[in-house]
């Protein structure tokens, strides 16, 4: 892995929404995938006023591009969880170019962190939209990431979350279900899938 120093940076720009035009770095990294363009646009095109004043948190976040695209198009307060240090110290270079008030970021493993994430938004007044990219086949040794994945899924509580989308490769197969959540739109963008899910009303 490269040190944070030495890492080069892309460039990507927010679509819409207050921020509008303005561009955010993109480490070049291989453990960092930000979500191309045409995605996050179809993402928010499905979310659209929706968003507004909602929580969002960004679990695998990389530079932040999806959670801070969230914060421009209106949402209340924007959460992120990284791993690797040069992609969260881009990550915290994006926020403070933006708007550092309402967002709130966290280093270290997102498996290890979401739970705090959860206790945080339980006592928030507001739903909460949950984004999943977790990179599959970029980690070495980490072939367990999928069920580990769903696994933190199952432990959002329904009565916090207004939808959990999935970003992952077109050739994996999502259950209907995952926990409390029930899948209600997919969408491919080759290789590429969002994925929808949105509480149970069952549940």
């Amino acid at each position: 892995m490269k040190k944070s120093d030495t890492i080069s940076h892309f460039t990507t720009t927010i679509i819409s929404g207050k921020y509008r035009g303005k561009k955010i770095n993109i480490p070049a990294i291989e453990t960092t995938r930000s979500s191309k363009s045409r995605v996050r646009e179809s993402l928010f095109d499905t979310l659209q006023f929706d968003l507004m004043e909602k929580n969002f948190v960004e679990v695998f976040s990389g530079s932040g591009s999806v959670g801070l695209e969230a914060l421009s198009r209106g949402a209340g307060e924007c959460y992120f969880i990284e791993y690797n240090k040069g992609a969260y110290q881009t990550l915290v270079e994006n926020i403070k170019k933006l708007d550092p008030t309402h967002c709130h970021h966290f280093f270290g493993d997102s498996f290890e962190r979401f739970p705090l994430i959860l206790e945080l938004l339980a006592k928030s007044p507001q739903k909460s939209y949950f984004y999943f990219d977790p990179p599959f086949s970029t980690r070495e040794g980490m072939e367990s990431i999928y069920q580990k994945t769903l696994a933190l899924i199952e432990q959002i509580d329904p009565q916090i979350c207004q939808m959990v989308i999935i970003e992952h490769m077109s050739t994996l197969e999502l259950p209907e279900q995952i926990g409390a959540m029930e899948r209600f739109k997919q969408k491919k963008f080759g290789k590429s899938t969002l994925s929808y899910y949105r509480p149970n009303e069952d549940a």
